[in-house]
């Protein structure tokens, strides 16, 4: 007995929630400095504001993981879990550039922080269940396949989501200057019209989508080989017990991960002050100028071509790895997205900047999507959702180290120059590009190769 092959629009639905969560996630990533700044963060702040994000990833996902490794319901397994985290998400969406309506309460930037947080932990509920879910329903030999269609919605999604401020505004007219202290209309209406659109596709994924019951996943372990261990209650303690007993191949990954994931932080808190002072020449007194918010606009656009072209390019994965392997694809992939955020550095314009966004692009896919099809070979079916979670951890912390130092050292190193963040963040990625070749791949096909000796 073993798991059904799934259809590509099967696997695009079972997925499709991850298009209306990256939009969610592409609106935050592309405005959350500037919305942070109009309510009065300095740049050197802005770091210390975003350790949010990581921080509730920290604590969140692997709980998440765990309960729903542990949990069926009538209305499924992982199924539950990110329903609810969109829905508590777009009351944060909604929330978060409107928060001076909470001034008479509090300040406005703790407002903007707190609706922050609960946008993050809200994304964290729904994210390692959806990745488990991927991993629940399909066959070992269409995992790659899963994990890149699931690349290419995120990427769909983040498109939509980083483009969106810039679309209001000039197609539709839509004011994006500041009047008063509140945040620009076309960014309140942005986040408003992306909450409602993560309400949509969760709900497309829970209803088109069918999880196997924990029998079922039992029989396919049996026919897989795998031990058959009497259940024991589950408790959140085991959560420690099974960081202790991680798979190799995890901890061979959590390097690659650590220094994808701390120059993805820096690039995602930094490009926005780094476009305006370093292309536009803006100095970072201009934060509440009409051409400041002109700069991050044109941010949203350039977040948009790196997730359109990871969109697409996640569609390429499977038979590139196919190919050369999944340790060499992710492995050259990382590089060129190092150089690409080197290279802004050196572009005379903001359209130049889009040639480097294409680099981050494809990096970007392979980060959505190698290493977990990587670590799904090496986790035990049973385990799928609390390690999932327990994975988080080597996103998460090189995030909340970089929140912890990225602004200091942006201030005091950089003497306030974002664009070095930037830098920093592409040799960071060439650094996760030279770790890849100490991981093992359980179950990549190129690995049983003795031609292929990267894999080795």
């Amino acid at each position: 007995m073993e798991k059904r092959k799934l259809g590509f629009w099967e696997i695009w639905n079972m997925s499709f929630g991850f298009l209306g969560i990256q939009m969610g996630f592409g609106l935050q990533n592309a405005n959350a400095s500037r919305i942070l700044q109009n309510f009065g963060a300095d740049v050197h702040e802005l770091s210390w504001f975003w350790i949010i994000a990581p921080l509730m990833g920290l604590i969140v996902q692997p709980i998440i993981g765990h309960y729903s490794d542990n949990t069926w319901t009538r209305f499924g397994r992982r199924k539950p879990f990110f329903l609810v985290g969109a829905l508590l998400a777009s009351v944060g969406l909604i929330l978060m550039p409107q928060a001076d309506i909470f001034v008479s309460l509090l300040p406005a930037l703790w407002v903007g922080a707190g609706m922050l947080m609960i946008m993050d932990a809200s994304f964290n509920i729904a994210m390692e269940p959806f990745r488990a879910l991927v991993a629940d329903n399909l066959r070992s030999d269409q995992r790659t396949l899963g994990f890149s269609v699931q690349t290419a919605l995120i990427g769909f999604g983040a498109v939509i989501g980083s483009v969106l401020p810039y679309v209001v505004t000039n197609w539709f007219g839509v004011s994006n200057e500041k009047v008063g202290d509140s945040v620009p209309l076309n960014l309140t209406l942005s986040f408003i019209i992306g909450a409602a659109v993560l309400v949509a596709t969760i709900i497309i994924t829970v209803v088109t989508t069918k999880e196997y019951t924990p029998e079922e996943l039992a029989k396919f372990d049996k026919a897989e080989g795998v031990p058959d261990e009497k259940p024991q209650e589950a408790k959140l303690s085991d959560i420690f017990t099974d960081f202790a007993k991680m798979p190799a191949t995890m901890r061979q990954l959590s390097w690659v991960q650590f220094f994808s994931w701390f120059g993805l932080f820096g690039m995602w808190v930094f490009t926005t002050p780094a476009i305006a002072h370093h292309i536009y020449h803006l100095s970072i007194d201009d934060s509440s100028s009409k051409s400041y918010q002109d700069a991050g606009d044109w941010v949203g656009i350039l977040f948009g071509v790196y997730n359109a072209v990871s969109a697409v390019f996640a569609f390429c994965l499977p038979a590139i790895a196919a190919k050369i392997g999944r340790k060499l694809t992710h492995s050259i992939s990382l590089v060129i997205g190092g150089l690409g955020l080197i290279s802004i550095y050196f572009m005379p314009n903001e359209n130049w900047v889009m040639v480097s966004m294409v680099g981050v692009g494809i990096a970007w896919a392979s980060i959505l999507s190698m290493p977990y099809a990587i670590l799904a070979g090496s986790i035990a079916p049973r385990k799928m959702g609390v390690y999932m979670g327990i994975f988080n951890f080597f996103i998460v912390i090189p995030q909340i180290i970089n929140a912890l130092i990225g602004s200091p050292i942006v201030k005091y190193v950089y003497n306030g120059n974002a664009i070095y963040a930037i830098i920093t963040s592409g040799v960071s990625f060439l650094i996760a590009a030279l770790l890849v070749s100490k991981v093992k791949d359980v179950d990549d096909t190129v690995a049983s190769d003795p031609k292929t000796s990267f894999k080795k």
